[in-house]
């Protein structure tokens, strides 16, 4: 049923609010991709990628043209590394970094419409949100979803672009289902490997979808089948011989009816989406009280952060020792906002962290003296009632305490971007157009916008952002205006 769905939609099946979250999607994920597009591994992975061969299919951002699978894979890897892009809170998926490189590489190759290429968009989320909740949170404990449920999501953008029959779909479902790989061990390190897991994500949906295309079979019962995605990747923090928990009615609850792309949230700021609630909070005291940097020094004596444990496992790190592990640190996060009112890139800089070679020194972790103090004075403990919501919600509860023996208190249960706690699209716009003004110069972040605004109107996607192969170069030049 779930492949009949995604093989028959079409743009004019969509509803002007389904359209328009498919905008504020694809807006939102091109200004994490093109800011993330000239960091050190979407650099490593530019240059893997042209290793695949000479070609003009598809732009990859900041690194010229290559095959669709090349461009997937270099895009997607450029998408997740500032941690600004999307997230949904029930599947816990960055849909965009993997499902949107897919369905541009293939709409750029395949010279699709506009209108296509929003609908394979909104095709590719459908696909992901569904199978992500119907695994969550179970599958959660040892899989990152951006890296498995994400490449069934890539797969159905791109089947939906090259028209695949519901028996195609299936085909190319079961050949991503084959595919999908992400585990967390990368977090103990700091690796690279979550930014991997979008790109191969997005570059095995191109693939997945191409080989059934031509009649390449995949396994009919991916999702269901006994050795299947659900019985294999839902098991949890518990033996393999114990029972898999996941609902398989997720994927048909109000399929073709309900499009889920509405519940999409998105990032304020530039940190592991579990991070978001406490901030959150920390920013509505630090309001609340006028609290300048050296107010919160001398008032703040305690920190108290009780929130879910699955969120938790993820960002338990107290001492971070680089950038990347700050991202991925609750309280690193919510001391760094509550001193500087604000958790954008400039709070992750290189410069406010040590970290030896070994990475044992007791002098490794953050060198920042204001923010290492508060960070003492920390502690995050999880809430059994606050874990009963999730995932339907990411709670949070925030105490401080203060010198003269009075507390604030704030708490939460979703983060600033999420349906239930929107942002506008003007809002969005603005983050697009700072992200990208910062890197690029803000004549290319309006032309960019300007593109995407565009996209309807556009009879040839190949054309709309191809100037963006060419960012971060001497050639680089704005972008055309809308195609014909």
């Amino acid at each position: 049923m779930l492949a009949e769905v995604l093989a028959a939609t079409r743009y004019d099946d969509l509803p002007p609010d389904v359209v328009e979250h498919a905008r504020r999607s694809i807006t939102d994920w091109l200004g994490s991709a093109l800011g993330g597009s000239i960091e050190t591994p979407a650099r490593l992975a530019q240059q893997i990628a042209a290793g695949f061969g000479a070609s003009d299919q598809a732009t990859m951002f900041a690194a010229g043209r290559g095959s669709a699978p090349a461009a997937a894979f270099a895009n997607g890897v450029a998408s997740h590394i500032l941690e600004l892009d999307d997230i949904h809170k029930r599947s816990t998926v960055h849909a965009a970094a993997a499902i949107i490189p897919a369905a541009l590489a293939v709409a750029e190759r395949e010279h699709a419409d506009g209108r296509a290429f929003i609908a394979a968009v909104m095709i590719g989320y459908e696909a992901a949100f569904r199978i992500g909740e119907a695994v969550n949170p179970a599958h959660y404990y040892f899989f990152h979803p951006t890296g498995t449920v994400a490449t069934f999501g890539a797969a159905a953008a791109a089947g939906s672009l090259l028209k695949l029959t519901a028996d195609q779909m299936v085909n190319a479902l079961g050949t991503a289902g084959t595919q999908a790989a992400g585990l967390w061990e990368f977090n103990a390190d700091g690796a690279m490997s979550k930014h991997l897991h979008p790109g191969k994500a997005a570059m095995n949906g191109v693939l997945a979808a191409d080989l059934a295309r031509v009649g390449f079979t995949g396994a009919t019962r991916i999702l269901e089948g006994s050795r299947g995605f659900f019985e294999a990747m839902s098991r949890g923090p518990v033996s393999h011989q114990t029972a898999p928990h996941y609902d398989a009615s997720r994927i048909t609850d109000g399929l073709g009816v309900r499009w889920k792309i509405g519940e999409n949230g998105y990032k304020l700021y530039s940190c592991c989406g579990h991070t978001h609630t406490a901030v959150d909070c920390a920013l509505e005291i630090r309001g609340r009280r006028s609290w300048s940097k050296d107010d919160v020094l001398r008032d703040v004596s305690g920190i108290a952060i009780e929130t879910y444990g699955p969120g938790y496992e993820i960002v338990r790190e107290m001492n971070p020792r680089t950038p990347y592990q700050a991202k991925f640190s609750l309280a690193y996060c919510v001391a760094a906002a509550l001193l500087d009112g604000t958790l954008g890139l400039e709070q992750f800089a290189e410069e406010r962290f040590r970290s030896s070679a070994l990475g044992a020194s007791g002098a490794d972790g953050v060198r920042d003296g204001a923010i290492a103090e508060l960070l003492r004075r920390s502690r995050v403990t999880v809430a059994d009632d606050l874990t009963a919501k999730y995932p339907a919600a990411w709670p949070v509860r925030l105490t401080l305490s203060l010198n003269t023996g009075a507390t604030e208190r704030a708490a939460s249960d979703y983060p600033r971007g999420n349906a239930e706690n929107p942002v506008s699209s003007g809002e969005l716009e603005n983050k697009f157009t700072q992200l990208v003004g910062s890197r690029f110069g803000h004549d290319i972040a309006h032309s960019a916008a300007s593109a995407v605004h565009s996209i309807e109107r556009s009879a040839d996607i190949a054309t709309l952002f191809r100037g963006l192969g060419n960012l971060g170069t001497k050639e680089h030049v704005l972008l055309s205006s809308v195609a014909p």
